[in-house]
């Protein structure tokens, strides 16, 4: 008997019997809140693709880096995806992680993520991207705003820190590391 399988951009299930659309993705964002897969996003999620400079491409959301199968072939491409909600800032409004992988444009990273704020008009604003994974800390910077590290290959991960204007580098975080 052959079974046929689905793949939702994160895993393969049994097409019989589950819901691709249903479960939620592996979060690639450190401290993470699980956000839904893409075909379950809201409504207000274009807004906030297309503030980070997204598009719609294929049914999903690409910053342009999509490898078009040079690098490995299919498969190695992950789309944009808001991996994490909340408000980070203390300010009542939420924030957005949106993640975006592949080894194309992120090297042995294989990602790359940005911080996008709602403004008090219902805008949405790029606080910050990296290649890296997100790890949002508790200490602060100015305005509430989190240090975030940005996780990579190796031992160092760079810290940085919101000035009042924008995310700066802070520290190097790891033995032997400087900057």
């Amino acid at each position: 008997m052959t079974t046929r399988i689905a793949y939702d951009g994160n895993v393969y299930t049994d097409a019989r019997t589950a819901s691709a659309a249903a479960r939620p993705g592996p979060s690639t964002a450190r401290n993470a809140t699980p956000g839904p897969a893409p075909a379950a996003a809201t409504a207000g999620d274009a807004a906030i693709f297309l503030a980070a400079g997204f598009r719609m491409r294929k049914g999903r959301w690409e910053s342009g880096c999509y490898d078009d199968g040079v690098d490995g072939g299919p498969g190695t491409y992950e789309p944009g995806r808001i991996e994490e909600r909340r408000d980070l800032n203390g300010d009542g409004k939420p924030e957005a992680i949106i993640t975006e992988g592949g080894t194309y444009c992120y090297g042995n990273t294989g990602a790359a993520f940005w911080v996008m704020s709602q403004q008090a008009d219902g805008r949405w604003k790029p606080m910050y991207n990296s290649v890296g994974i997100a790890d949002i800390r508790r200490t602060k910077g100015a305005d509430g705003w989190p240090d975030i590290g940005i996780g990579g290959p190796g031992f160092c991960m760079p810290v940085v820190r919101w000035n009042g204007r924008a995310y700066v580098d802070l520290r190097v975080e790891g033995k032997g590391c400087a900057r």
